[in-house]
């Protein structure tokens, strides 16, 4: 009888399709993702799915290992370009979450705009009088100006949504050429300065790295918001912290921060006007099933010799 292969997941995928994996291969679950820990489990393992941070010199750990697929789309958690030397495979599921993450950004820009929490919690507390005042506060995004950062398929999902809720859309993208219609070409001062909502969901690389800095946060209106769906080091956190206490900036959304996990003591806490989430923008029970199933399907066709579409580094099969 042929041996399963053996594969490794950093984190638990969605429960209902992990007996699917486990029809196909001998799965091992990381009890926790501390480097030394992947780098002692990926050494007896061919396949590996990927929600967590890998160390950079994990492939040299590695030596059976003949498929990384990452559980989601973003591949800064994956040191791909030492992949590629030992010739390993690297795959992603464009697409996957997309869905969930404008979902979030729309639930985002309405907490901040409409401040439904608290408008429950003063009703709860202070009753009916005290609370319905609040409701004055509150803005429409309808006839606003939608700025995004980063026009990939989260940003022209954001985009169409934004048209329809009749917001102006501008897009600040390194081919605005290629913008989906409704969506107004901007340079970043110009995106800034006229948006009022910023939603950031470009990479992280070394040309966005700090783009969100205290410069172009005193560029924006009072009373814009801004939302980070990105990665935290796109926005210098510090000069954020330092426009809302300062009442420069109307409110922020960070579901990314510059060092995950939160461990309840960062200053963004006693932050004003911030809505603070764990990095789960792309998380609901319908994504997690659609990557889970994305990741199954793609790590087992790698198993079997064959290229996926979605390889990210497709010079390893010549």
């Amino acid at each position: 009888m042929k041996t399963k292969p053996r594969v490794l997941l950093t984190n638990p995928i969605h429960p209902q399709l992990l007996p699917v994996l486990e029809q196909h291969c001998e799965v091992v679950l990381a009890p926790g993702t501390k480097p030394e820990t992947l780098e002692r489990l990926v050494a007896d393992v061919e396949g590996l799915v990927v929600r967590a941070q890998l160390p950079p010199t994990i492939f040299d750990h590695a030596p059976k290992l003949r498929a990384v697929v990452r559980h989601g789309v973003g591949l800064d958690m994956i040191p791909v370009e030492a992949a590629t030397a030992k010739g390993i495979p690297v795959a992603n599921l464009p697409g996957s979450n997309t869905q969930a993450v404008v979902e979030y950004c729309l639930a985002a820009m309405l907490h901040l705009r409409r401040g439904l929490a608290t408008l429950d919690a003063r009703l709860r507390s202070d009753g009916w009088a005290a609370a319905r005042p609040l409701a004055d506060r509150g803005t429409e995004l309808g006839g606003s100006t939608l700025g995004i950062v980063g026009v990939g398929a989260i940003g022209s999902r954001l985009a169409s949504l934004g048209n329809a809720m009749g917001m102006r859309v501008l897009g600040l993208t390194r081919r605005p050429d290629s913008l989906p219609a409704g969506v107004n070409a901007a340079d970043k001062a110009t995106l800034f300065a006229q948006a009022d909502v910023v939603v950031l969901c470009c990479p992280l690389n070394e040309q966005t790295r700090g783009l969100v800095d205290a410069a172009t946060l005193a560029t924006m209106k009072r009373d814009a918001i801004l939302v980070n769906v990105s990665r935290g080091p796109v926005v210098d956190t510090p000069a954020l912290l330092a426009a809302l206490r300062e009442d420069r900036l109307g409110g922020a959304a960070l579901d990314v921060h510059d060092k995950q996990p939160l461990t309840g003591e960062e200053p963004v806490f006693s932050a004003p006007r911030l809505l603070l989430t764990p990095h789960v923008a792309g998380i609901t029970d319908t994504s997690m099933r659609a990557m889970s199933e994305g990741a199954i399907a793609t790590l087992l066709a790698l198993l079997r010799g064959e290229r996926p579409a979605n390889v990210v580094n497709p010079e390893v099969f010549r």
